[in-house]
């Protein structure tokens, strides 16, 4: 007997919930259903898959090793069936997309929405995360397309330059640096700072370019989400490094303010990423060119890069939507 594309399914829906009955209503079978699959599975490449640790079931070393393999089949099956299955003469699908926080939070919703008015019978599921999970889930195959701010290190994905962003020194409006009209160096570095936690592509430039610059820097708290941050800067609780579109709101509220520092100005480059051997289905492909339009719009309009709203006027005005053809 061999391996089934189906145990496969299953094999893989226990081993990310960790749980039969989870995995169970996941695909949509009965418990015995799933338990009789792993049973066979097990009994097919002789040996356990799992050890088993009251009511969870944890992968053992001979799992861990099938992981990554059914995950791959998986994957290129599920390319092949959306490239054979897909219409001639409509867009539609289900995308899965993945985005850093700063894209995922600020930028990504509007992209996400012109989109869809332009395509409603397609469907994008965009998960949040930090640069390193979106790698992940990008190299196992669990997402079709993502968007960073960081570097990616798995040699099986494809990198693409995608949109300058601009990083700002931030302060509340109380701050002590926030009443001075230029901003040096030291006065940065006798600061307290609050800073996004390891993995995120904000952190990665604070510690390849700030921390260079400043090397006795006083990091006073780590936060894992933008949105703590600004409230913590807001407070007064100190200064932070944030992408001018994450901000744009809150500066316009005379909430925060975007700090002077001549010698310390930071742009980079967004990437758009995904697997090397990636099939591009029609779904896929008019999703990247409208990213390109994205890209376009804003070299064409600086105001892109400090305001997501703006961004999305721009997306939806029938002239600009027209370049996406």
């Amino acid at each position: 007997m061999a391996l089934t594309l189906r145990q496969l399914e299953i094999f893989l829906a226990v081993a990310e919930t960790g749980h039969v009955t989870t995995a169970a209503k996941k695909i949509y079978l009965t418990q015995s259903a799933v338990s009789m699959a792993i049973s066979e599975m097990e009994n097919i490449l002789n040996g356990p898959l799992f050890d088993r640790q009251g009511k969870k079931l944890v992968l053992n070393d001979r799992g861990r090793f099938l992981l990554p393999h059914a995950r791959e089949i998986l994957n290129k099956v599920r390319n092949l069936e959306l490239l054979l299955s897909e219409p001639e003469d409509k867009i539609v699908g289900t995308l899965h997309v993945g985005a850093s926080s700063t894209i995922g939070n600020y930028v990504m919703p509007f992209i996400v929405s012109a989109f869809i008015e332009k395509y409603p019978d397609a469907e994008i599921k965009l998960i949040v995360g930090n640069t390193r999970q979106i790698e992940e889930r990008i190299e196992e195959g669990e997402l079709d397309i993502g968007f960073v701010g960081g570097s990616v290190q798995s040699d099986r994905i494809q990198v693409k330059p995608w949109l300058e962003d601009r990083l700002r020194i931030i302060a509340g409006t109380k701050h002590p640096l926030a009443k001075k009209e230029k901003v040096t160096l030291k006065d940065l570095e006798e600061a307290r700072w609050i800073i996004r936690e390891e993995g995120s592509g904000i952190a990665e430039i604070f510690e390849n370019v700030i921390v260079k610059k400043l090397p006795k820097l006083n990091v006073f708290l780590r936060l894992g989400h933008t949105e703590a941050i600004k409230k913590a800067v807001e407070a007064g609780l100190g200064i932070t490094c944030l992408s001018v579109l994450t901000v744009c709101r809150e500066v316009q509220q005379g909430w925060i303010k975007v700090l002077d520092v001549p010698e310390l100005e930071i742009n980079h480059r967004l990437s758009m990423i995904m697997r090397k051997d990636k099939l591009k289905t029609r779904l896929l492909s008019e999703f990247m060119n409208f990213c390109e339009v994205v890209n376009e719009c804003c070299q064409a309009h600086q105001t892109c890069f400090t305001s997501p709203n703006q961004l999305f006027e721009l997306l939806t005005q029938p002239e600009e939507a027209s370049v996406a053809q």
